[in-house]
């Protein structure tokens, strides 16, 4: 080995290392944000003018399963129905689009104000649909439920008052979940959103920091939208895109954690991973095109640096995949020191990365509409760090095409209308293929496997709980593609 080598590998890993214990600070820092304001609930202000008018949007695309829940769910709102459209904002190509269209007919010939407005081709994908739409709106304020929610017959109600403020442009709900008891895999994702729309949203709005509009279970000004720049479709996260504009334009946002929209997660392992990929590619696109407008803005220093961890806590899963492959290499290289310099300098670095996760998730599950404790959900919390790190190299492809790619195909997350235990997906249509990260994941498998079995022989004792932490992350990743095509093989030979 050459004699510049070990240095390098060292200095490399513990790079990585710091960066992501920086990263796991943070997620400490949004914990105590959210601890200490979480009993600061903004009241509903009573309305002190008539209710103004709203356009409800239902982007849609191939969705026979579940179109018609949400739009019999949207059907259902409580809200004055002389102020109240509905828009059906349908690409798909499949039979759901014939479904749609005797829905609408349906629910018009009831006095609905309902439409079905179906493109020819997908330009500007979901972010297409939602402009064409806004072209043609009666309301001053725009709802968007994706096809997989089922919103409350309040929704309206408890949201729109809050526009009274004149500065409002967005107001976000946090999501439930309508079938997180399906599977394992339906629980450790609820977590992670729990994660998101309980302790991170609910941080950064009671501090007084940029958050997003999730795409879905939100309202706008329509005002907003149009003086933001309208929706573009240069990211995968148009969401994500048109909540920064707006923020920096001077629109202030709403988030409401007690109003919850439920809504299916996926339960197959490859729709899961193309949902992460295209948030991750998203967020990246967005950061690039973004991030130096954020920075120059006149903004307080603590808005800036919260918005830039938000808009590159993707580059972590870049990070994690060099860091896989560097721990053996740089424990290898000190197996001959002493113990205590190990758990000196590791240690604190590795628990900073990883001991925050758990804390962060944790925390999550003090609020639940489910009335899932946060000790039940302690035994699911090695599954979520398997797949926080099983999720690495999936993503980092999508953090790699994001830094020199603009926009993409929108891969929809397909849903099977299940909720509760009930339902399956194995026979049924739009399930995803294995993409070239399986294959990846089978090899980091395979590397720690051979890793963790040098350092028992070589009894590198120490650093069998770090080296254990990727084993079982990419082993775990790898058995569930696996898993999931096995389970649809066998559905097909039955049928």
């Amino acid at each position: 080995m050459a004699e510049w080598m070990p240095g390098t590998i060292l200095a490399l890993y513990y790079l990585i290392l710091g960066i992501l214990a920086l990263y796991g600070l943070h997620r400490l820092m949004l914990v105590w944000t959210y601890w200490r304001t979480r009993s600061n609930r903004l009241e509903l202000p009573s309305m002190q003018d008539d209710w103004p008018r709203v356009t409800v949007q239902l982007p849609i695309f191939n969705e026979m399963y579940v179109a018609e829940r949400l739009i019999d769910a949207v059907a259902r709102l409580d809200y004055p129905r002389d102020r109240l459209e509905i828009q059906v904002l349908d690409d798909s190509t499949d039979e759901t689009c014939e479904l749609v269209a005797n829905k609408v007919a349906e629910l018009a010939a009831t006095g609905i104000d309902i439409c079905h407005l179906h493109r020819k081709n997908r330009q500007g994908f979901k972010a297409g649909a939602l402009e064409a739409g806004c072209r043609v709106a009666k309301g001053e304020l725009v709802a968007v439920f994706d096809a997989d929610f089922v919103p409350p017959s309040d929704f309206l109600r408890r949201s729109v008052p809050h526009f009274q403020d004149t500065k409002v442009g967005m107001v976000q709900a946090r999501w439930g979940h309508l079938n997180r008891e399906y599977s394992l895999l339906t629980k450790v994702q609820a977590i992670l959103l729990d994660g998101h729309f309980v302790v991170e949203h609910a941080a950064r709005y009671s501090g007084g920091c940029f958050f997003n509009f999730n795409g879905t279970a939100g309202i706008w000004r329509l005002r907003t939208i149009t003086e933001a720049g309208g929706w573009d479709h240069d990211t995968l996260t148009e969401d994500l895109d048109l909540s920064y504009r707006a923020q920096l334009s001077g629109w202030k946002f709403v988030y409401l954690p007690d109003l919850v929209v439920p809504a299916e997660l996926p339960a197959e392992i490859n729709a899961y991973k193309s949902q992460q990929h295209r948030w991750a590619k998203g967020s990246v696109q967005t950061g690039r095109k973004l991030l130096g407008r954020v920075l120059r803005a006149p903004l307080a220093w603590r808005t800036k640096l919260e918005a830039f961890i938000h808009l590159t806590n993707n580059a972590a899963y870049l990070l994690m995949v060099a860091l896989s492959i560097l721990i053996f290499p740089a424990m290898y290289l000190r197996r001959g020191e002493e113990s205590w310099t190990l758990l000196a300098i590791d240690l604190p670095l590795f628990a900073g990365a990883t001991i925050s996760v758990f804390i962060f998730f944790v925390v999550s599950q003090q609020v639940d509409e489910n009335g899932v404790s946060w000790g039940r959900c302690l035994w699911q919390m090695p599954m979520l760090m398997g797949i926080g790190i099983g999720l690495a190299v999936n993503n980092s492809r999508a953090v790699l095409t994001g830094l020199w790619q603009d926009g993409g195909v929108f891969h929809r997350t397909p849903k099977y209308n299940l909720e509760g235990q009930q339902g399956s997906w194995e026979s049924k249509t739009y399930l995803l293929p294995k993409n070239l990260s399986f294959y990846i994941e089978a090899a980091l498998a395979i590397y720690f496997v051979v890793c963790f079995g040098l350092a028992i022989y070589l009894k590198m004792w120490l650093s069998l709980p770090f080296l254990y932490l990727f084993l079982h992350g990419y082993t775990h990743m790898f058995l569930l593609g696996l898993s999931s095509g096995r389970r649809r093989l066998a559905t097909a030979a039955a049928t």
